[in-house]
């Protein structure tokens, strides 16, 4: 479910949170914060989900509220639930691992029930609604594209909702383009999901690694760094770029599988959308000149750092 650039994301806000403190580490410390990022992913995703299930269930509610009215009129008593039949919804709502995760995490102590119901009212009135209410039948095609509908058009295209994850989750801004890629595969194959290991054995094994990597052989890579950096005085340059491009070094000298030239296209992606403008072509100047010092050097042969 978690991409390996994903992990490198972790790993790289993990790194940032650690430089923010003012002592040393406790031991184990880096790697339960590492995990925290991921849990809190995890909160985040299975939230967005529950809310749009909720927005899509609100035609029930919203129709027995209407019908229990002292003097109900012929409009209320005719409101459309169809949608709360839909068949994806359903498949959402039965996933297992996502009931599990929802209760975990106690996501539905976040629920707006307010703005569930705003964002429903304002669904009924699209044209796309009126359209999949009056369909003859149901077609996976159509019960897909309303629930995607919801999701793209009337939650994440809409600042009120974001706003709103904003005050619930302070890792919505670093997490955002991930979840809405993982909102978007989950919605086209619900079920697919374990929520309870977002993260393989196998990529959990790479980003602790990754971690420790970075940590224990700070000195080396900062040895290997600071001489590229010419006029550059070290304690002025972005964090996180000198952050990236010590995981960098450590991903050109310790990860046997990785390619040296997918670990600095990686990196230089990074500081492109995580850091200042000018800090994708500033990494990759950094990281390109060490492959090639080590190249030339006869240097690049890729031993575990644990060795």
């Amino acid at each position: 479910m978690i991409s390996r650039r994903i992990i490198r994301v972790k790993v790289m806000q993990t790194l940032y949170a650690l430089d923010s403190f003012t002592q040393p580490s406790k031991p184990g410390e880096p790697v339960r914060l590492l995990q925290k990022q991921f849990d809190q992913t995890r909160q985040l995703l299975t939230y967005i989900l529950h809310f749009i299930t909720e927005v899509a269930r609100y035609a029930e509610t919203d129709a027995r509220n209407r019908a229990s009215k002292h003097l109900p009129s012929a409009a209320d008593l005719e409101v459309n639930t169809r949608i709360a039949g839909n068949q994806l919804l359903w498949k959402i709502l039965e996933d297992t691992s996502l009931k599990a995760a929802l209760e975990d995490d106690k996501v539905e102590r976040f629920l707006d029930k307010e703005l569930v119901r705003k964002i429903y009212l304002e669904l009924v009135n699209t044209p796309e609604y009126q359209q999949y209410i009056n369909a003859e039948s149901r077609e996976y095609k159509q019960e897909k594209a309303i629930l995607e509908f919801i999701y793209t058009n009337l939650l994440i295209g809409k600042e009120v909702f974001t706003s709103h994850l904003e005050e619930i989750f302070n890792n919505w801004d670093d997490d955002c383009e991930m979840v809405h890629q993982l909102v978007q595969q989950y919605l086209s194959k619900p079920g697919s999901f374990n929520f309870q290991l977002m993260v393989s054995a196998e990529k959990m094994d790479f980003a602790k690694s990754l971690l420790n990597a970075v940590l224990d052989k700070r000195d080396i890579t900062l040895e290997m760094i600071k001489p590229k950096l010419k006029n550059w005085d070290p304690e002025r340059i972005a964090t996180l770029d000198m952050i990236l491009m010590q995981m960098g070094v450590c991903e050109l000298l310790y990860f046997e599988t990785i390619p040296p030239k997918v670990t600095i296209n990686e990196y230089i992606d990074l500081a492109k959308e995580y850091s200042t403008p000018q800090s994708g072509q500033f990494v990759n100047g950094i990281l390109d000149n060490i492959h090639k010092d080590l190249v030339r050097d006869n240097k690049l042969h890729k031993v575990s750092f644990k060795k």
